[in-house]
Parts: C-alpha cells; sequence; structure tokens
C-alpha cells in the first residue's frame, strides 16, 4: 500500500513521544500542514506525559478522523511498557491508546517510534515499490521496523523488530564473562550513536558528530570506528535479509543519515553473497517518518484498510 492508493479522507492527528521532546502534527494528504513541540516532562511518568500529550494534541483536533501515536518503548495492543525505565519510569503496561482516545474522542492507534517510522517509509517515502522492507534508525539508540508482505510486522508481546538488542561479539563493550562464542552483547551496545559518542572520547573526539566529521574528512581513526558500528549494522541486515527476504533496508537517524555511514554500509553489505544484500538507501521523510507513519496507520486502522 502506498499513500496515493489510500482513500481521501479527514485530516488525521500524530503524536510522537520521545525521552526528549514530544510532537503533534496534523497530516493531509501524507504531508504535514501543522505541527507543536514541547518538551518531554521531567520526570517523564505516566500521568504527566499523557497530560503534556493531551495539551499539545486538543488545537490540532478539529474535524480529524484518527489519531496515531508513535512511542518509546514496547508497544502491543494499545498499551505500553518502557524498555529504558531509566527515561520512562512507571511505564509498565499503560493504556496509551485507550487514554488518548477517551479524552480526545477520537480512535487511536498506537505504534513503537521505530514501526511507526517503518511505516512512513513504507507507504510514504524510501520503501514505496517493495513488499519486504526495513527502516532501521541509528541514532542515539538503535531501532527497526519490519514490513512483510506489504504489512507491518507487530508482534504480540511488541517486540516487533528489536534489531538494536540481536547479539554480537562486544569490542567496546566487553564483560567480564567470556561464553564459548566469545563475549556478546547487544548490536546498540557496539553501532548506536551513544556507543560511538563513548568511542569518540577514547579517540580524542568530542563526541559522534565529531568523530564522524573527522571519518568524512579521512581521518583513518575516525573512519575505522564509523566502520564498526555501520560493518556489524550491515551483518544483521544480511541476516534479516536471509531470514525474512528483505530487498531493501534504509537507514535514518543522526548517524545512520550521513553520506559516510551509507558507504561504509554499502561496502560491508558487498561481503556476502548477492542474494542477501537488500539495497541500502537513506530515509526520506527525516524526522517526520514516525508522526507521518503513525497518522497513516491511523488512517488505516480507522477506515479498517
Amino acid at each position: 500500500m502506498t499513500s496515493a492508493s489510500l482513500p481521501a479522507a479527514s485530516p488525521l492527528l500524530a503524536l510522537d513521544i520521545g525521552g526528549t521532546s514530544m510532537r503533534a502534527a496534523r497530516v493531509e494528504g501524507g504531508r504535514i500542514t501543522e505541527r507543536r513541540e514541547v518538551r518531554t516532562p521531567r520526570p517523564a511518568a505516566p500521568e504527566a506525559v499523557l497530560r503534556a500529550a493531551l495539551d499539545l494534541a486538543r488545537p490540532l483536533t478539529a474535524g480529524a478522523l484518527a489519531v496515531g501515536v508513535a512511542c518509546a518503548g514496547a508497544v502491543a495492543g494499545g498499551r505500553v511498557t518502557a524498555t529504558a525505565a531509566h527515561t520512562f519510569p512507571g511505564w509498565t503496561g499503560i493504556p496509551l491508546a485507550a487514554r488518548l482516545s477517551e479524552e480526545l474522542g477520537l480512535p487511536c492507534s498506537a505504534l513503537n517510534d521505530a514501526r511507526a517510522a517503518a511505516w512512513g517509509e513504507f507507504a510514504a517515502g524510501a520503501g514505496r515499490g517493495t513488499t519486504e522492507f526495513m527502516f532501521v534508525t541509528v541514532s542515539t539508540g538503535l531501532g527497526a521496523g519490519l514490513v512483510l508482505g506489504g504489512r507491518l510486522h507487530l508482534a504480540a508481546n511488541g517486540l516487533d523488530a528489536e534489531l538494536g538488542f540481536v547479539s554480537v561479539p562486544t569490542v567496546w563493550h566487553a564483560g567480564t564473562e567470556v561464553p564459548p562464542l566469545g563475549p556478546l552483547g547487544p548490536l546498540e551496545f557496539e553501532t548506536s550513536g551513544t556507543a560511538l559518542g563513548k568511542r569518540a572520547q577514547t579517540l580524542g573526539f568530542t563526541d559522534a558528530r565529531a568523530l564522524c566529521d573527522a571519518a568524512d574528512a579521512g581521518d583513518a581513526v575516525a573512519a575505522a570506528a564509523e566502520n564498526h558500528s555501520a560493518a556489524l549494522v550491515a551483518w544483521k541486515t544480511a541476516d534479516v535479509a536471509a531470514l525474512l527476504g528483505v530487498t531493501r533496508v534504509a537507514l535514518g537517524g543522526s548517524v545512520g543519515l550521513r553520506p559516510g555511514y551509507l558507504a561504509q554500509l554499502r561496502a560491508a553489505l558487498a561481503h556476502f553473497p548477492a542474494r542477501y544484500q537488500p539495497e541500502a538507501v537513506h530515509a526520506e521523510l527525516g524526522a517526520d517518518a514516525g508522526l507521518i507513519g503513525a497518522a497513516l496507520w491511523a488512517q488505516k486502522e480507522a477506515l479498517h484498510l
């Protein structure tokens, strides 16, 4: 399904609830026509976040068909459980979709933020024309979303495409115990912007951006660090292609959208058999992918498409 195939409908309302900021947008024809943004409350306890979300969204509800919300954490059946409890304390099975629907008087659908972005890119961005597609964001963390057979993959337990938590050999975060395969740890701990930032400081750079800038300028040490991240993401991307037949992967996020990072990932993918090399491209919708995806998903659910 593409945005062009969606029936004409009323405007849509979208919310994106992140650890740093919260955004609301009015979406019409797959495009954002109005937006608002505030800082996420601290601490980000459920009631505080819900109140802030409602205050943010209410001015944009007039005539809206439905509201879609993208939120960090595991999302299943409209309920949210935090995967980073230090960022979202008290979020265990919170009925986010039901509460927003009741307060706003609109049908509400909730998705994990990376899954929402994946749907946005599939329906209206870099995933158009595919049936098996993966979106990967390399930013503060590492998240992903999968579209299989033209349908967004949603698991009953909310762990729909947790690419950041598949295991890889650890280099930067090696532990004290060594299992038979060597030290293993989550992909996110070796590849995310946070991981790159920590590695950057050990190499004398101020942060991940400075390290990537140096890599782009030809610094061999910085390029090797960036390649460590990109090569591991490429490895797991090839695994997903082998398992699920994904033919295109779109990179987003502050790190993933860098030209040098995409080039490193493509070079790493070239070492795998051709049938396990999905086309690797940059995401097209940028920071709005989650908002647009949440809105289009809410439209789909409201119209029973």
